[in-house]
């Protein structure tokens, strides 16, 4: 056995200088989307609110984001979230989260993820059964429940804000398209539905055209957000902005209702059926008629992975006649990271190529 072998063998602890900047995470993936939860050495945000702590990491940290989830740390569809205190005393904690392009207001893999996590970590105290956590989200407050059998989680879900319709069967020229039909809603956060059997797009939701989903998807909400004014909160300003774009057709199973493949932020694609896009197609299927209390549809996505979605009740949230959805799914751990930033490295602050 030659000695450097041997040293190898011996010597697997890297020392970190103090200069260097060191961020704690556990990752984590919901239906095959990733969520990597930063739990230390990230500078605490000041803000009474979420939605201030959202503006105060956009205006002065936004390059943790890029370091953590760019290349070489991360990569172009990486996805994560930032733990804070809650806006409330009623309330278990707050979060942030983090893509590509910068912080969306609602994200339900990661609801469930972290609610995942918060019971196998301890951070709550859990008993057989449903156990409940209060989450503030930059949209609001989220209800989740976690479910233990024999110690160990079973699986969550989540009650998600009041979620509903903007616009049915608008329609879009989208240079190079034509006209796309769409439907406008809010589950957490604006997206524009695309039911492919009412579009002749020559698309099919499948890995195979992963590259084809990101281009059409992106081209379409760059289309949308030029000529649709209607993409408006009735409360905060903030939350006022396309964040996706999602296609629906045919399941790939029969024994579930459609499939979804999100396209949000940058052209990222969801490799879930995507929490926030669900609880806004809850909504739109109330507003045709197609679902009633007591009713669950099985929504599918790109990686074959399924959300259950129900209706839970009916409220008045400004001039819309919103719901509120229930999401159910369930989450991994897939590591433990210790992030180091050397700050003479010239791509400390990250990169992306697609």
């Amino acid at each position: 056995m030659t000695s450097t072998y041997q040293n190898i063998l011996k010597n697997t602890s890297f020392s970190v200088p103090e200069n260097w900047m060191t961020i704690k995470t556990i990752d984590m993936h919901t239906g095959g989307e990733p969520l990597r939860v930063i739990l230390d050495g990230f500078p605490k945000l000041k803000g009474n609110s979420i939605l201030e702590c959202r503006r105060e990491i956009k205006e002065n940290y936004d390059y943790l984001r890029t370091t953590l989830m760019f290349e070489p740390r991360g990569h172009a569809d990486m996805y994560g979230c930032v733990l804070l205190p809650p806006n409330s005393e009623d309330a278990d904690f707050g979060i942030l989260f983090l893509h590509n392009e910068g912080y969306s207001t609602m994200c339900g893999h990661a609801i469930i993820a972290i609610s995942t996590l918060s019971a196998k970590m301890n951070w709550i105290s859990v008993s057989e059964g449903e156990n409940v956590l209060k989450i503030d989200a930059p949209c609001g407050r989220i209800n989740s429940f976690v479910n233990i059998k024999n110690g160990e989680v079973y699986g969550v879900k989540f009650h998600c804000v009041p979620s509903f319709v903007v616009g049915l069967d608008r329609v879009v020229d989208v240079p190079g398209l034509g006209e796309i039909t769409y439907d406008l809603a809010y589950g957490g956060a604006f997206y524009a539905y695309v039911d492919l059997r009412k579009n002749n797009l020559n698309l099919r939701l499948s890995s195979d055209e992963y590259r084809s989903l990101i281009q059409t998807g992106m081209h379409i909400k760059q289309a949308i957000i030029l000529y649709d004014l209607e993409i408006l909160h009735p409360f905060e300003e903030d939350l006022s902005f396309l964040y996706g774009i999602i296609f629906i057709d045919e399941p790939h199973d029969p024994k579930n209702h459609s499939r979804n493949v999100c396209i949000f932020a940058e052209g990222e694609v969801d490799r879930s059926p995507t929490g926030s896009g669900v609880s806004g197609r809850i909504a739109i299927e109330r507003t045709r008629s197609n679902i009633d209390y007591k009713e669950t549809l099985t929504i599918e996505s790109i990686t074959n992975s399924v959300f259950n979605c129900s209706l839970i009740f009916e409220k008045d949230y400004g001039p819309f006649k919103a719901v509120i959805p229930q999401v159910e799914g369930t989450a991994h751990i897939t590591g433990m990271n210790t992030f180091v930033i050397d700050p003479e490295d010239p791509m400390k602050n990250g990169f992306i190529l697609r």
